[in-house]
């Protein structure tokens, strides 16, 4: 009798270890709807947030669901004497949501919390050169996005990519972007696919994409995405994210292909918001 009861106790604990994160979105699900956004951060948005404004009513509540989670699940930190504002999470939350519109909770699994600088600051830097010299220095940085889960924002800059939606450039969307492709446990510009199909039609079409624009920049051709793109592979996922998003009609344009593998992952169209 007691060896059954354990059995039945071991088979419980089996499956409610792998229902765990049904459960656990659920258990998100009615407590965060009841929540929702009130109307001053809706109104809020709707003056910073240009997609926001264009969005289907579906997208943006949506959206607005994934921002409460967002917010009552991620950590933010005031840096440099920056005195954080409601307004603030609410920005960086909405276009980091922004990128993860049609996916299921937890959102952005490795992100533990954003820190927030009043603008760009200094980071210190270690390099090394081709004789084996290492130098330290510090650097200007406006963002960066850590292995760990942390980002590291300018908030200057995070306005800046609300003021200017259609300019292909966003710092939040640049380092959420890093931060989905180091779900992989590695940086190297391919995030979390469904199968073995779809990471080698990525590697065959994200490559492609990627030598095209190293060629035009070195060679001054005409390109939609920005030439910080052609630094390395996650870079470019990062710098054509923010393409995709901002610049849709020009990117489809200058590259179908690549647009449609981007529709595919992202799993929204935003030409449908411009």
């Amino acid at each position: 009798m007691i060896n059954g009861l354990l059995i039945s106790v071991l088979v419980l604990f089996v499956v409610i270890f792998w229902q765990w994160p049904s459960i656990q979105a659920s258990l998100w699900r009615n407590k965060y709807q009841r929540m929702g956004l009130s109307s001053q951060q809706k109104d809020i948005l709707l003056r910073c947030m240009p997609i926001y404004r264009k969005m289907t009513d579906a997208d943006r509540a949506k959206l607005e669901l994934h921002i409460v989670w967002f917010l009552n699940e991620k950590r933010f930190v005031g840096c440099d004497g920056l005195k954080l504002t409601p307004a603030m999470k609410l920005i960086v939350a909405a276009d980091a949501c922004v990128l993860v519109l049609n996916k299921s909770w937890p959102l952005y699994t490795n992100v533990k919390e954003i820190l927030l600088y009043p603008s760009a600051y200094y980071a210190p830097q270690t390099t090394r050169d081709s004789a084996g010299l290492v130098s330290y220095h510090n650097t200007v940085r406006q963002g960066e996005s850590w292995p760990g889960g942390t980002l590291v924002l300018s908030w200057h800059d995070v306005l800046e990519g609300s003021r200017l939606p259609s300019d292909g450039h966003n710092l939040v969307f640049h380092e959420f972007a890093h931060q989905l492709d180091q779900e992989t446990g590695k940086t190297t510009g391919t995030p979390l696919l469904k199968s073995s199909a779809d990471y080698k039609e990525w590697g065959r079409v994200f490559s492609r994409a990627f030598t095209q624009l190293k060629s035009h920049v070195a060679y001054s051709m005409p390109h939609v995405i920005h030439s910080y793109g052609a630094t390395n592979e996650a870079e470019f996922f990062a710098v054509i994210t923010e393409t995709f998003i901002e610049k849709p009609a020009e990117l489809r344009r200058y590259d179908p292909e690549i647009y449609r593998l981007l529709v595919n992952y992202y799993q929204f169209d935003p030409i449908s918001w411009h």
